[in-house]
């Protein structure tokens, strides 16, 4: 019992998605009683927003899962409650799920999650200074201030390979932690030179004047998988065909994502707080219906040469 314990605490205090807060809400695909009830733990971002589509669509209840989504902060909640089997899946960044493989803790990832669209200049992240800063690219952030959601994660990974590869020093990036949604006053207000934002706080640094200079995850690497599905080994290892009921349900989930961007912003007022007046003009995470494997050891390779990481992760242990 200590052994279980001990390996909980140790990854709540060492994982943390990016995401914001919001209090728990369930969904139920209804699907009766000889469905198999689970909970997925996931962040109130645009990121999920293929799961609660693929729930609305019945995509889970064909499979015969009855579905809850359960909110949470991030990593910091949804790891150790996959661990401990409160959860029996959870949502996380890539760069988390590789911090975590090089610490031992038993976790798989089964299925995608959100891609990078690879398009500079049109992702749903990116680097944004103020109007009348003379930051004009990644290059020229070295020695400066950016904001990101959280220290020694993907955030700062992303951000200082597009630096390195725009000819910059990576290693004078100062980089301050503050949440999303603080990030476009700060800039505005010259707190931080610059600040690496996802959407909706894109689009709202965007109508305060903020001016984007980098798209750092299109930057970083080609279609980068930026986060995925994961469940523990143990539940793995014991129902196999739950694992991949589920699996299979959230790729036909981000396939039709994918193919449905209207109904895909149409779901975001039904778990998010994003205002109805800016929804439309969001930029969407890709939605494949693969993980790209490369882009994963990219990451790897990124948290090893930036210190993240003492020994290489090992990104196949993290699959099946």
């Amino acid at each position: 019992m200590r052994r279980k314990l001990a390996v909980v605490l140790a990854a709540a205090m060492l994982l943390t998605a990016c995401g914001g807060g919001g209090d728990g809400e369930s969904t139920d695909s209804g699907a009766g009683d000889q469905a198999t009830k689970i909970t997925v733990g996931v962040i109130p971002i645009l990121d999920v927003a293929p799961i609660y589509l693929g729930v609305q669509k019945g995509f889970f209840a064909d499979r015969k899962l009855e579905v809850k989504l359960e909110l949470a902060q991030g990593g910091a909640a949804i790891v150790p409650a996959v661990l401990s089997g409160q959860f029996q899946f959870g949502f996380s960044n890539n760069t988390s799920l590789l911090l975590a493989q090089t610490r031992g803790l038993p976790l798989k990832i089964v299925a995608p999650g959100p891609s990078s669209t690879g398009t500079p200049g049109k992702d749903f992240a990116g680097v944004v200074v103020p109007e009348s800063s003379p930051i004009k690219s990644s290059a020229d952030l070295s020695g400066k201030s950016v904001a990101i959601n959280t220290l020694n994660n993907i955030s700062d990974t992303v951000v200082r390979e597009a630096v390195r590869k725009a000819g910059g020093d990576p290693k004078t990036v100062k980089f301050v932690e503050l949440p999303f949604p603080d990030m476009p006053a700060a800039v505005a207000n010259g707190r931080v030179d610059a600040a690496f934002i996802v959407e909706p706080f894109l689009t709202i640094a965007r109508n305060q004047k903020g001016r984007d200079i980098s798209s750092a995850y299109a930057e970083a690497t080609p279609n980068l998988s930026v986060a995925t599905y994961f469940t523990s080994e143990a539940l793995l290892k014991s129902d196999p065909d739950l694992v991949r009921a589920f699996t299979d349900a959230m790729v036909e989930s981000q396939a039709y994502a994918s193919a449905h961007p209207d109904e895909t912003r149409q779901v975001l007022s039904t778990y998010t707080s994003i205002g109805a007046e800016i929804i439309p003009t969001l930029t969407l995470p890709s939605f494949p219906a693969e993980i790209n494997r490369q882009s994963i050891q990219a990451l790897a390779d990124l948290a090893l040469r930036d210190g993240l990481v003492t020994k290489a992760p090992q990104v196949d242990a993290l699959f099946q």
